[in-house]
């Protein structure tokens, strides 16, 4: 049993869970995560794991579905039956002169642990985050201490410039500076956007694949996404590819395949 330290909202479907776990602590690496299951029948949810210290891990979680729903009625002090990880690969942490972080939605928090390491690494760390407007950004103080420059960019302009990441990142490419890596964790269009925006550079884009996943450890098969017409796992080879060579349209499919289903779960009583 792990105990919930803390579960709130901080903006509009967006939600922050801290859990106990020093087991977990001790091995955790950025880019990887964890499944959490709220009951010993309910299903396995994948998280981030978005910051930690010597006790306890943070996860930031969109509210989309029922089993996300149920995870927004936690409060503290209750416990988890099952929290497992760190799971997936961690992300390769070198210096590579000039690296860009860019995060929408709950990608935001995701791309926190990755900035503070390449910082940690003498990186110049530019982070890049994304918002349809003003109220639906969050963790811009956090990033700024991990970053060296921190560019904040809203679809309605009402913070930061107009636009949106991947716009950002076609700028950035094209204004000379030697970037050596560009990380994007967010939503799925989020992400093949960024890509698109940085292919022609041939900059390295490492993003954050979120396919349907079950039980984490490469067993199930649900999580297969073709990287260069090759099938790997997301769960034990990624989660983190190379977004140039991602089939992205199988990936968009896979993910839509129980939409039906998860709009039927989400009328029912529960």
């Amino acid at each position: 049993m792990n105990k919930v330290l803390e579960r709130t909202s901080i903006v509009p479907n967006i939600h922050l869970l801290v859990i106990e776990a020093p087991e977990i602590v001790a091995k955790i690496e950025p880019g990887q995560f964890i499944i959490v299951m709220l009951d010993e029948k309910g299903e396995r949810i994948p998280l981030t794991v978005a910051d930690w210290d010597e006790n306890s891990i943070t996860a930031v979680f969109m509210e989309v579905g029922t089993s996300t729903q149920k995870l927004t009625t936690l409060k503290a002090d209750d416990v988890l039956p099952v929290v497992v990880g760190p799971l997936g690969l961690p992300l390769q942490i070198q210096s590579s002169g000039t690296v860009i972080c860019a995060g929408g939605c709950y990608g935001i928090a995701d791309i926190y642990p990755i900035a503070r390491a390449l910082k940690e690494k003498g990186n110049k760390v530019i982070s890049v985050i994304e918002a349809r407007s003003k109220f639906l950004l969050y963790w811009e103080e956090r990033l700024r201490k991990v970053s060296n420059e921190l560019i904040i960019a809203t679809m309605d302009g009402s913070a930061g410039r107009k636009g949106d990441a991947p716009m950002v990142l076609k700028e950035l490419v094209k204004s000379n500076q030697s970037i050596g890596h560009i990380f994007a964790m967010g939503c799925t269009f989020m992400m093949m956007e960024c890509s698109e925006a940085t292919k022609e550079s041939g900059i390295p884009t490492i993003v954050a694949l979120n396919p349907i996943m079950v039980d984490g450890t490469g067993m199930c098969g649900a999580c297969r996404v073709s990287i260069e017409g090759e099938t790997k796992f997301a769960c034990v080879d990624g989660p983190n590819f190379d977004g140039h060579k991602v089939d992205w349209d199988l990936l968009r499919d896979r993910r839509q395949a129980y939409i039906t289903d998860e709009i039927h779960s989400s009328h029912k009583p529960h």
